[in-house]
């Protein structure tokens, strides 16, 4: 049985594993089954004529993973990186490919488990907003945690998803289609 990739493909009495990270105060959190792995901070290799956010490739073991700064995709402002500052590298699925992609974060807090049915949705502010990105909210007894749709936000035309694909194995022996970048 394959794992579930989003929300909705979860089955409500089900638990949902999440990586949660930080960027500032804030606390997001993405499904643990996106996450190939996490790596210390490492510059990455520039690449002339990305989108802003687009930081550049970083190896790992010997494929270049597109790698972006997750403050900047998100709106927020870059900083500088510090010892806590974590690369993690995701495989996204998007509608025609599974996408690679090193998201720089300011820090990785935990791996938990929590009930599918403790997750509200997105908050309606009355106004329009980016609540697209959102998954979900968890709300712990310090403040909230939000779980980010990644598919939703790093689906578009970014020259980031401009790669070819190809079929590697993953961890768990299945095989993925993988973003790949020249």
């Amino acid at each position: 049985m394959t794992a579930p990739r989003s929300l909705a493909e979860a089955p409500a009495r089900d638990d949902l594993q999440v990586v949660t990270f930080g960027l500032g105060r804030e606390v997001f959190a993405v499904p643990v089954v996106l996450v190939r792995e996490i790596l210390d901070y490492q510059l990455p290799s520039h690449v002339p004529g990305g989108p802003e956010h687009f930081l550049g490739l970083t190896d790992v073991r010997g494929q270049g993973v597109p790698t972006v700064d997750f403050r900047r995709r998100l709106g927020l402002p870059s900083v500088e990186p510090t010892l806590a500052t974590r690369i993690i590298i995701l495989d996204v699925p998007l509608p025609d490919r599974t996408l690679a992609l090193g998201v720089v974060i300011d820090r990785v807090l935990a791996v938990v488990t929590v009930p599918v049915d403790r997750i509200e949705a997105a908050p309606d502010i009355g106004t329009a907003w980016n609540a697209g990105f959102v998954q979900g909210v968890l709300r712990e007894a310090d403040g909230f945690i939000v779980i980010l749709d990644l598919p939703r936000i790093f689906a578009g035309d970014d020259p980031v998803h401009a790669a070819g694909t190809a079929t590697v194995e993953n961890a768990a022996g299945g095989r993925l289609a993988m973003s790949t970048a020249a």
